[in-house]
C-alpha cells in the first residue's frame, strides 16, 4: 500500500462512512483511476458492506483472504464476520489493535494505490491502534456545520496532533438543503465548516449537501459517486481531486505498508 488515509470524525452520524465510500468509489472510476482499498475498522457500527451493495470474501491458496471488489474497490469489514447482520460486537479495547492488524496484514491486498480507513466515531483504541500501527498518509475529517459536531471534530483533530498523523483537510458534510422550488435551507446551520478551518488552519476539502440521492444510493448500494449526472456525484469528484492535490504535497519516500502476496 503505497499510501493509507484515514477518514474520521469526532462525532457518530455526521456521514462520514458514506464520505469514506463514495470517495473511494471516485478514487477507482477517476480520469486517473487508483487501486483503492476501503478498510472499514467501525466494528462496533460497520456499514461500509451495505453502503457498497454487499460482496463477499474468498480465501486464496495461502489461506489469505482475498477481499470483496465492486466498482473497483477493494473492500473488507467485520461485518462479513457476523453470522447475523444484526449482531453486536462487543469488544474491550484490546481487541481492535489485534482485529486492525488482520485487516492489513492477513488480507491479500495486492497492488493498492490509497487505502481509505473508515475508523468509528471518537478519539479511542481503534484510532490510536491504527495510528500506531501503520504510517498514515493523513486523516480526512468529516463534520456537519451545527457547534455539537464541530466540538467533537476539534477534539479529533487534536488528537491527531498527538500522535503526529497530519490532517489533511475537513469535509462538511449535510451542508444544506435545497428545495425542488430552489430555496436553500440551512438545517444544520451554515459556515462551521469554514472556521473549522480558519481555526487551525486547514483547506475544506468539500461541502456535501443533503441530498436524497445520495442516501438512497447508500441504502441499495449504489454509491452516488458512480452517477454521471448527479451534482452530489460532481461534488465527491471534486473532493477526491481535493485530496489528491493534497497526497501529492506530501510525498513520502517510502510505503504505508509493504504487503506481502
Amino acid at each position: 500500500m503505497d499510501k493509507i488515509v484515514a477518514v474520521a470524525s469526532g462525532k457518530g452520524g455526521v456521514g462520514k462512512s458514506t464520505v469514506a465510500a463514495n470517495l473511494a468509489v471516485a478514487l477507482a472510476n477517476g480520469p486517473d483511476p487508483k487501486k483503492i482499498a476501503l478498510i472499514d475498522v467501525d466494528f462496533y457500527g460497520p456499514s461500509i458492506p451495505t453502503l457498497m451493495g454487499g460482496g463477499e470474501l474468498k480465501v486464496d491458496g495461502e489461506e489469505r483472504l482475498i477481499p470483496a471488489l465492486k466498482y473497483g474497490v477493494k473492500f473488507i469489514s467485520i461485518a462479513f464476520f457476523l453470522q447475523n447482520p444484526d449482531d453486536a460486537v462487543v469488544w474491550r479495547g484490546p481487541m481492535f489493535g489485534k482485529a486492525i492488524h488482520q485487516l492489513f496484514h492477513d488480507v491479500n491486498w495486492g497492488d493498492v494505490d490509497i487505502c481509505i480507513v473508515d475508523l468509528p466515531p471518537g478519539t479511542g483504541d481503534a484510532q490510536l491502534s491504527l495510528a500506531q500501527m501503520v504510517q498514515l498518509q493523513g486523516a480526512v475529517i468529516v463534520t456537519t456545520p451545527q457547534e455539537v459536531a464541530l466540538a467533537d471534530v476539534r477534539r479529533a483533530i487534536k488528537m491527531f496532533e498527538k500522535v503526529n498523523v497530519d490532517v489533511l483537510g475537513v469535509v462538511e458534510n449535510m451542508s444544506g438543503f435545497t428545495t425542488p422550488s430552489g430555496e436553500q435551507i440551512d438545517i444544520f446551520g451554515s459556515g462551521g465548516g469554514e472556521e473549522l478551518c480558519e481555526t487551525y488552519n486547514l483547506p475544506l476539502l468539500g461541502k456535501i449537501p443533503l441530498d436524497i440521492a445520495i442516501r438512497k444510493g447508500g441504502d441499495i448500494g449504489e454509491p452516488i459517486a458512480l452517477s454521471n449526472d448527479s451534482a452530489s456525484a460532481k461534488v465527491f469528484a471534486d473532493l477526491r481531486d481535493s485530496l489528491l492535490e493534497q497526497l501529492a504535497s506530501k510525498k513520502s519516500e517510502q510505503p504505508a505498508l509493504k504487503i506481502v502476496n
